[in-house]
């Protein structure tokens, strides 16, 4: 049986990885579909932002999900994160669109 993670911003960034895998995407190609900063992005799958509610809809609507699926808690073993490469540049900043 699968329980949560005490702190529910490591809880939201540990399910963002999950369905990044999973779709996959990068955290730039997600960050450029939400239309954020891949830093700010970084910062939420990190635990360290606490992201308001305008920000989960948004990755919500980038990873082409409703809320609630986003809003799943992850089994607290987390499985292997692949890593996806993008043919494109790493930006540091906002992605261009």
């Amino acid at each position: 049986m699968a329980t949560s993670p005490t702190d529910p911003r490591k809880a939201l960034g540990l399910r963002i990885k999950q369905l990044r895998a999973e779709f996959p995407l990068t955290q730039e190609e997600l960050a450029d579909r939400c239309g954020l900063f891949r830093t700010y992005m970084s910062r939420i799958e990190s635990g360290l932002a606490n992201p308001t509610l305008t920000v989960l809809h948004a990755l919500a609507q980038g990873l082409e999900i409703d809320l609630a699926a986003l809003l799943a808690m992850p089994d607290v073993k987390p499985t292997p994160i692949r890593k996806v490469r993008s043919s494109r540049p790493v930006s540091r900043g906002r992605v261009a669109r």
